[in-house]
C-alpha cells in the first residue's frame, strides 16, 4: 500500500442499503466515501429482488423489520414522488387457497394493525373474484398500500444525493481487511490502485459479504457477528398476459412469503421466489424447480397453462435465522453493539430491506451520530 487516505466516514457496500446509509450520513453532514467491491453499485443482491414496496403486514410487532418497513414505506412513496422515481401503488392480495387457511388471514390482518397498517381488508371468495376474476381462493386479504418501484432508478437517485452532498462513490474497491484503533479504524482497500484508509467511522453494509468483512477486522469481538444463513430464491417469468392487476401472495412458507406473483412497471408478471437453503452463492435457475412453481401457483391461479413459465433469475437472501429458526430480524449494530466507536455493522438485511432503506439509513445515522 503506497498511500494512506484519511477519511471521515466510510460505508462498505454499494447496494441499496449501503447507498441509503451513505445518503443519510451525507445529509447529516458527514464527509462520506462509499466503497463498492463490484464494478457498479447495486449489482448484486439489490439487482435480484422483486422490487416490491411492502406494506409491513407480516413482521412481529416491535421488530426492526416491522418498525423500519412501515416507516420506510411512507418515506419511500414520498421520495419517489418528489424525485420522479417510477413506482405504482398497485396493491396486493394475500390468498387463502382453502378454508383451512382463511383463519390465518384474520391473524395477518391483526398483525398488520398492530404494526400500524390500518388499510387492509378481508374478502371472501366472491369478493376476490370480483376484484380479480382469474384468481381462485376461499378468502383473501387486500393490502392497498403495497406497491412496486424501479429499484435501479431509486439507487441512482440515492447515489446522486450522496454526490450532491460532496460524497464519493468508489467502485472496484473491495475492503480486504482492517483493524480497529483507539480513535478510528484502518482499512486495506484493494482494486487496481490499492490504498490504506484511516477513517473516523466505518459502516459495514456489505450485504452477503457483511460477515466476511467484519471477520476481517482485527480487534472486533467475534461474538458480535451473528450466524449467517443463505436462502436462495428462484424466479420464473410468465409468457403472456398477467392474470391479475395486483400482486398476489399465498399463505407464507418457512423462510419466505411463498411463491407469489409480482409485476414490473411494464405489467410483465413473474413468480417467485421459492426457498432453497444453501451454503454457497450461486444464481443459476434450475429448470426442475418449475414443477414446484406450477403446483404452488395453481392453488390461486388454476388457469396457469403448461409451459407458460420461463426461467428468469435467482437471488440470495442473507438471513440471521436458518431453517426452523423463525423469520429472523434485521441486525443493525451501532457502536454500542459492536463495542467500538468507529464501527457499525448491518447483517441479515433481506426483504423488506428495499422498502425500509430510507428508514434504515436514518436509523444508522442516529446510531453513529457524534
Amino acid at each position: 500500500m503506497s498511500e494512506t487516505l484519511r477519511l471521515d466516514a466510510v460505508v462498505i457496500g454499494g447496494g441499496v442499503i449501503g447507498l441509503a446509509v451513505a445518503r443519510a450520513l451525507s445529509l447529516a453532514g458527514r464527509d462520506v466515501t462509499l466503497l463498492e467491491s463490484e464494478a457498479a453499485t447495486g449489482s448484486v443482491t439489490s439487482s435480484r429482488n422483486s422490487e416490491v414496496i411492502h406494506a409491513g403486514l407480516y413482521y412481529p410487532s416491535g421488530s426492526m423489520k416491522a418498525l423500519l418497513c412501515v416507516a420506510g414505506k411512507a418515506a419511500l412513496y414520498t421520495y419517489c414522488e418528489s424525485r420522479g422515481v417510477p413506482h405504482r401503488r398497485c396493491g396486493k392480495l394475500v390468498v387463502a387457497a382453502a378454508d383451512a387457511e382463511a383463519a390465518w388471514l384474520e391473524r395477518l390482518q391483526g398483525q398488520a394493525r398492530a404494526n400500524g397498517v390500518e388499510d387492509c381488508m378481508l374478502l371472501d371468495g366472491g369478493g376476490l373474484k370480483l376484484l380479480e376474476p382469474e384468481l381462485a381462493g376461499a378468502a383473501a386479504l387486500l393490502s392497498p398500500s403495497t406497491g412496486i418501484v424501479d429499484s435501479h432508478r431509486l439507487m441512482e437517485c440515492y447515489r446522486a444525493d450522496i454526490e450532491s452532498c460532496g460524497g464519493t462513490v468508489a467502485t472496484n474497491s473491495p475492503v480486504l481487511g482492517g483493524a480497529l484503533e483507539r480513535n478510528g479504524i484502518r482499512l486495506q482497500v484493494g482494486g487496481r490502485d490499492p490504498v490504506e484508509v484511516e477513517a473516523r467511522l466505518a459502516v459495514n453494509c456489505a450485504g452477503l459479504e457483511s460477515w466476511s468483512v467484519s471477520r476481517s477486522i482485527d480487534g472486533l469481538d467475534a461474538a458480535t457477528i451473528p450466524e449467517r444463513h443463505l436462502a436462495k430464491g428462484s424466479y420464473f417469468s410468465l409468457a403472456g398476459r398477467a392474470p391479475s392487476r395486483r400482486l398476489v401472495y399465498p399463505v407464507p412458507e418457512p423462510g419466505g412469503l411463498g411463491t407469489h406473483l409480482t409485476l414490473d412497471l411494464a405489467g410483465q408478471a413473474r413468480f417467485g421466489p421459492d426457498v432453497e437453503w444453501t451454503e454457497s452463492v450461486g444464481y443459476e435457475v434450475e429448470l426442475r424447480r418449475a414443477d414446484g412453481f406450477y403446483a404452488a401457483i395453481r392453488r390461486y391461479w388454476p388457469g396457469l397453462a403448461d409451459g407458460a413459465l420461463q426461467p428468469a433469475y435467482a437471488g440470495i437472501r442473507p438471513k440471521v435465522a436458518g431453517p426452523g429458526g423463525g423469520p429472523g430480524d434485521f441486525v443493525i449494530q451501532g457502536p454500542s453493539e459492536t463495542g467500538h466507536p468507529a464501527f457499525a455493522a448491518l447483517y441479515g438485511i433481506e426483504s423488506p430491506g428495499l422498502t425500509a432503506s430510507l428508514a434504515i439509513g436514518d436509523h444508522v445515522a442516529r446510531l453513529v451520530a457524534p
